[in-house]
């Protein structure tokens, strides 16, 4: 026997040995999960190690690509269903990729993510929960767990096994367009609630992400290269970035999270992807954070230096994984010449991969695995629409509520003005089938106008959506629903927090046909309106409710009082907004008015 050939069956049998020992132990428990991600590193070659850093697209891959680079991570981004949205055809497109995986010779189970923000918003059928700007109002954390406990098994009825989600930030910037993404703008209010959620999803077995690290809307206005705020500059000593904006990430690695998705925006300007400090010092080494960290899309590119140094100056800053949206085979061919170059050292890229199996670990990927198939019913459950039904009725803070406006009792006419009572798409907001979302019946739920129609079956319900006026109604309640186009991330960074010319003609049309008038505002954050509220009787935030229309009509008909309290300040005028200034508030951080007041 040749030489060559002795060596190959060496390897062989050294592989096949192991992978048995590995069988093994998963079945007998007998060895411990740090000496099976060991005897997996051993094992591994280094194109195999980097693949396991590599989280693509899935529009960008497919399955046999998997395979053949060894990849670590899929995902579905915004809007990246299968051609057919349905909870099967996800299942059976998420297997495709799991399977692929299972192809090579260590057979290590693939990450999939998504973007489950609200609900697992990509799949139609979906239950779609409050924003969680909204659920910061609820004060739940119970409720919030049980949120979370929900939104994972309908993600795991799909094949995922990742969610994108808690986002932790503190948003400062009412103007920022991930307002809405944000629990609050108190910590202990986030870390608690953050908390829950993340307990929810591990309940599940589905990994959660921590995000986006550190100090997300905070940024300066105009400083931004693609939209106005979002990734733009957060300038702040590190003392004040630690004691304003940490909290909520030390709560989610205590409650068990292992994974921390990272942040586009610059520290102090330095891009926070690129900043050891707060990755590897703070993070890793003084909060003693075990698992990965994961990029943002295509954060590495905003780096400033040419493809090669960012990914050496990420990586070595402590990233672990990398969302790479498209050119995966780019970065695998950079990575594996700053190995050999020793511009990466080998015990960094070990690190990494020893914390992505850790977390793989974590949820049982390594387990004996379970149809999931057979979860698909989950998806869009009566059980999970009551509990998104009990999150609407206690998100809904009421602003303001006089002559006995609410609760509304049966009516002989009950008036409805504004697009928005009878559109799913601006109940959802964004991240909803699509990443921008959209209107009209986007998914399938209860809107506003359907509720009323539900709920007060002997009251002439009349729907004036665009506020003509043409007809000669007089009605003793007239409920006129305003707010936000359905937006997402930076797109929806916006200058002026007002509402349309065509809301304040439905105000006034409402006004004019009702005895009593009754504002409802769908929005992802709070609005200037404290002119219009003189023009209204009773006062509703709503926030972005989702699907369950329903717990709206629960609490405006009396059968369930008022509980949510406003989990930020609302501010009287543009002016407080863009200086952040939050002394002499139109409501205070906590307001929230209820029937017995």
């Amino acid at each position: 026997m040749k030489l060559s050939q002795i060596i190959i069956f060496i390897i062989v049998a050294a592989s096949l040995s192991f992978v048995g020992v590995l069988a093994v132990d998963k079945k007998n428990q007998r060895r411990s999960d740090e000496q099976i991600i060991n005897n997996l590193l051993l094992n591994m070659t280094q194109l195999e190690k980097i693949g396991q850093m590599v989280l693509v697209d899935k529009n960008a891959i497919e399955p046999e690509g998997v395979t053949r680079k060894l990849i670590g991570g899929v995902m579905s981004g915004g809007g990246g269903n299968p051609e057919k949205n349905t909870p099967g055809d996800w299942h059976q497109m998420v297997a495709a990729y799991k399977n692929a995986a299972l192809k090579w010779r260590l057979a290590i189970p693939i990450l999939y993510g998504v973007d489950a923000v609200h609900g697992n918003g990509n799949v139609y059928g979906a239950v779609i929960f409050p924003h969680n700007i909204g659920l910061g109002a609820t004060r739940n954390a119970s409720l919030i767990e049980d949120i979370g406990k929900a939104t994972a098994e309908e993600v795991k009825a799909t094949g995922a096994n990742w969610n994108f989600a808690p986002v932790l930030s503190i948003p400062m910037d009412f103007r920022w367009g991930r307002v809405y993404e944000c629990f609050s703008t108190n910590q202990d209010v986030v870390a608690e609630l953050g908390t829950g959620y993340i307990n929810g999803l591990r309940s599940q077995g589905v990994l959660a992400t921590a995000k986006h690290f550190i100090g997300e809307g905070t940024e300066s206005w105009g400083t931004s290269n693609d939209y106005k705020l979002d990734q733009g500059e957060i300038t702040m000593s590190i003392e004040d970035l630690r004691g304003t904006q940490l909290k909520p990430f030390q709560a989610a690695i205590m409650a068990g999270s292992m994974s921390i998705m990272i942040s586009r925006s610059s520290f102090n300007g330095k891009k926070i992807s690129a900043d050891k400090y707060l990755l590897t010092d703070l993070l890793k080494n003084e909060l003693g954070f075990k698992g990965f960290l994961v990029s943002d899309w295509g954060a590495i590119d905003q780096i400033r230096g040419d493809y090669y140094q960012d990914i050496v100056t990420s990586i070595n800053a402590g990233m672990d994984m990398v969302m790479l949206p498209t050119d995966y085979d780019l970065f695998i061919d950079k990575i594996s010449v700053a190995i050999d170059k020793g511009d990466i050292r080998q015990e960094r890229i070990d690190d990494a991969v020893t914390r992505i199996l850790r977390a793989k670990i974590s949820i049982g990927l390594f387990d004996d695995a379970v149809d999931s198939s057979e979860l698909v019913n989950n998806i869009g459950s009566i059980k999970h629409r009551e509990v998104a039904r009990q999150a609407v009725r206690e998100s809904l803070v009421l602003l303001k509520n006089e002559k006995e406006a609410l609760p509304i009792r049966n009516q002989k006419r009950i008036l409805i003005v504004g697009r928005a009572a009878n559109d799913i798409g601006m109940q959802a907001g964004g991240w909803t089938i699509e990443w921008q979302g959209g209107h009209g019946d986007t998914t399938p739920g209860t809107s506003i106008l359907e509720a009323f129609k539900n709920e007060f079956k002997d009251s002439e319900v009349i729907y004036d959506p665009m506020a003509t006026g043409k007809e000669s109604i007089k009605a003793e309640v007239g409920v006129v629903v305003v707010g936000e186009q359905p937006y997402a991330e930076g797109v929806g960074d916006r200058e002026r927090l007002l509402l349309s010319p065509e809301d304040l003609k439905r105000i006034q049309t409402a006004k004019k046909n009702s005895d009593k008038v009754v504002l409802v505002v769908l929005a992802g954050r709070p609005l200037i309106i404290r002119e219009v509220l003189n023009d209204v009787d009773a006062a509703v935030m709503a926030w972005l409710p989702g699907t369950e229309g329903a717990g709206i009509t629960d609490v405006l008909s009396g059968k369930y009082n008022f509980s949510g309290k406003l989990p930020l300040s609302w501010p009287k005028t543009m002016e407080q907004v863009e200086k952040k200034d939050t002394r002499d508030p139109l409501f205070e951080f906590g307001f929230g008015l209820s029937y017995h007041n």
